[in-house]
């Protein structure tokens, strides 16, 4: 018995390569593979991000109120978190990018916490948070390092990847 769970063991491991993680549907546009539940979501809440900021600039006056005073407490928040990781003098033109990557994940979060994408049927998977999707994370991921390394070399040049080369003492 222990010998021919073993050897289900080892061939299942051999065969766990093949396995596909959910089903998927794909959409054809100009010839590119497009995860189409991932799209789709994405843009929704592109759309709702639009909307909001929209409703935030579109009659701004000097005391906020309602969508703008809700847009002005996000920018502070998101101006504060740019300026305790990079500094005072060099926060300010990358808080723009960095409001835009914590809107887009929170959006895409909530959109998948909140909105009942289950009740809409489709050919194939299901609809759900981008963010749940290994996709938009690693290229999300691939966004904010390629950023950090034009940061790093703005500021300091090629002597910027001084620091990787180096060796620590210990």
């Amino acid at each position: 018995l222990v010998m021919s769970y073993l050897s289900y063991l080892d061939s299942s491991v051999l065969l766990a390569s093949g396995i596909g993680v959910g089903a998927h549907w794909y959409w054809d546009i100009a010839g590119f593979a497009v995860h189409g539940q991932v799209f789709f979501v994405s843009w929704v809440v592109i759309v709702l991000l639009l909307v909001a900021s929209f409703l935030g600039t579109s009659t701004l006056e000097q005391v906020p109120r309602g969508w703008q005073n809700f847009m002005e407490s996000v920018l502070e928040f998101t101006q504060e978190i740019a300026k305790n990781q990079m500094g005072e003098s060099f926060y300010r033109p990358w808080v723009p990018f960095v409001t835009t990557i914590f809107l887009f994940v929170l959006g895409c979060n909530w959109a998948g916490a909140i909105l009942p994408w289950k009740l809409i049927e489709l050919p194939e998977g299901e609809f759900a948070a981008p963010t749940n999707d290994i996709n938009t994370t690693v290229a999300l991921a691939l966004l904010v390092s390629l950023s950090y390394f034009y940061a790093g070399l703005q500021k300091k040049g090629l002597g910027y990847f001084k620091r990787y080369v180096q060796p620590t003492i210990i």
